[in-house]
């Protein structure tokens, strides 16, 4: 279909298969005003679907969903954070439910209770795959929906019924407020499936899913060969090729542009051949606990300091639970740290979510035979860290934190490559700082103040968001203020645990927490 705005801009947009004799065209406005649309169909001759022309008006939104008053994401002009098309900024805190289109998770108690939940405790956007999925063959029973699976037998041809019940999740989770980050499918099916068959799955999941205000991701762990392959570096290098076309492919057909990303094995830029086909720089971190926090900010930046400048963000690391790790604390330990080294958001996982385990049956194992484990999905959602992070999440969103930028330098005992569990710090120069110490015996010294700035500071608990009064901050000729002695006389923090810090300039200080409490 051919949509053409009054002023003379115009859209091509896909239609999609609906099944039956059914096709659709699903196109969002970009602005208000009067519209024309034509169909065009390859076969001319075909009346039902070829020069079928009508005209709408369109008005503004009215309502007080974000995702539709702010209009959806695009990258910032700076090239480090996203914002929407009204420009205001989106600190992206996603979820991980790879399968979450799969029957495993039940319609009316599951994915709805479960986008509920996510909303609120403050979550903004969820990563799911809409087709083929991970961690199993391409037609596993696991993988189905109400209607079957994403393809028919052998990738025969779409299955439009499969989408057909997508669809309703897709549109729920939008209706929530929370952004649909689609992966089209895990990237080791492309071997399978042909570079033919990945363009018609994406022309399909453009078509059906674009006028939403998406998320696209390339694929999952896009340059990874099938468990089992016997030619694992060759395979590498055919998929990254191949999938640097489709992403070329998919920036063609897509009208609307939503940021296209590509889910990695450890470095979104590294599983295409071409980064320049990416808008942002998604990264893949390990599942180490504690293990992987110096790879996390290491990556992080990395990420940030490479050509072209993008966003970047860890949108895989340590799901809580795996492993009977990865406990709240590591949760809450590689949010901060990554934000503060300049991350554009950060997205969280479940271990027992992502592969939707059920009381009644759990997801497994996978090809090479390990079982992930973890509990159920309906016990997973209410692992401690889910909401922590979304505590941080509401603390950064206080203050301009898109603006802010690492410093380092701010802290004594910063973190180090030998030494991760240093302070790490970033912040607004003369306006705002936020220290995260991952240990309460960690560093207390804030340091190169500027002269004449007078900051007043509080402690920030990550955990419940207790917030501890510390007053005006007064540092010595050289610029420097120490944290208050303890009873002991030690500079330490008040309980044994992480801690934020928050200076700020009165003049723009926010309203604070009635759960605040003098320090003695």
């Amino acid at each position: 279909m051919v949509a053409r705005h009054e002023d003379g801009t115009e859209w091509v947009v896909p239609g999609f298969w609906a099944g039956g004799e059914v096709w659709r065209v699903r196109f969002a406005p970009q602005r208000s005003g009067k519209h024309s649309v034509r169909t065009v169909c390859s076969d001319s001759t075909e009346s039902g679907l070829h020069g079928f022309e009508s005209e709408f008006v369109a008005v503004d939104y009215a309502g007080d969903n974000p995702l539709l008053r702010k209009g959806p994401l695009r990258v910032a002009a700076d090239r480090r954070h996203f914002e929407h098309e009204d420009g205001s900024p989106f600190l992206w805190l996603g979820d991980t439910w790879w399968m979450g289109l799969s029957k495993r998770m039940d319609w009316p108690r599951g994915f709805q209770t479960l986008a509920m939940d996510r909303a609120e405790k403050g979550y903004n956007l969820i990563q799911i795959v809409a087709g083929p999925y991970p961690d199993m063959t391409a037609f596993d029973a696991r993988a189905a929906n109400e209607a079957g699976f994403a393809w028919t037998a052998d990738f025969g041809e779409i299955n439009p019924e499969y989408y057909n019940f997508a669809d309703r999740r897709i549109a729920y989770l939008v209706e929530s407020g929370l952004v649909p980050a689609i992966v089209a499918c895990w990237g080791y099916h492309l071997l399978e499936m042909g570079i033919d068959k990945v363009k018609r799955h994406w022309r399909n999941l453009i078509a059906r899913y674009g006028a939403y205000p998406v998320v696209w991701i390339l694929a999952g762990e896009t340059g990874m060969p099938f468990y089992l392959s016997e030619t694992k570096e060759a395979d590498t290098e055919k998929l990254r090729e191949a999938w640097t076309e489709v992403a070329r492919y998919v920036r063609e057909v897509d009208p609307f542009h939503r940021p296209l990303t590509a889910h990695p094995r450890q470095d979104g830029r590294l599983e295409v051949v071409d980064d320049s086909v990416l808008d942002f720089d998604m990264l893949q971190t390990g599942h180490g606990d504690r293990v992987s926090l110096p790879h996390t900010v290491a990556a992080v930046s990395r990420s940030r300091a490479a050509e072209p400048q993008m966003p970047t963000l860890v949108g895989e690391v340590c799901y809580e639970g795996i492993g009977e790790s990865c406990r709240q604390e590591v949760q809450r330990m590689l949010f901060w740290t990554s934000m503060l080294s300049g991350a554009a958001g950060h997205t969280y996982g479940a271990n027992g979510i992502w592969q939707v385990n059920t009381p009644e049956q759990p997801y497994g194992p996978s090809p090479h035979g390990l079982a992930w484990g973890g509990p159920s999905w309906q016990d997973a959602a209410q692992l401690p860290g889910s909401r922590q992070i979304g505590l941080g999440k509401r603390l950064l969103e206080r203050f301009e934190w898109w603006k802010m930028e690492p410093h380092p330098e701010w802290v004594k005992g910063r973190y180090t490559d030998e030494s991760p569990m240093g302070a790490y710090a970033a912040g607004i120069p003369g306006k705002l700082r936020i220290v995260y110490w991952p240990s309460a015996f960690a560093a207390d010294t804030i340091q190169g103040i500027e002269p004449g700035v007078q900051y007043r500071a509080y402690l920030f608990s990550p955990i419940n968001a207790e917030e501890i009064d510390l007053g005006e901050i007064t540092p010595d000729d050289n610029g420097v203020w120490k944290m208050p002695l303890g009873a002991a006389g030690w500079h330490v923090m008040p309980i044994f645990q992480d801690w934020v810090l928050v200076m700020e300039v009165e003049s723009c200080l926010e309203l604070w927490s009635a759960t605040r409490f003098q320090l003695h």
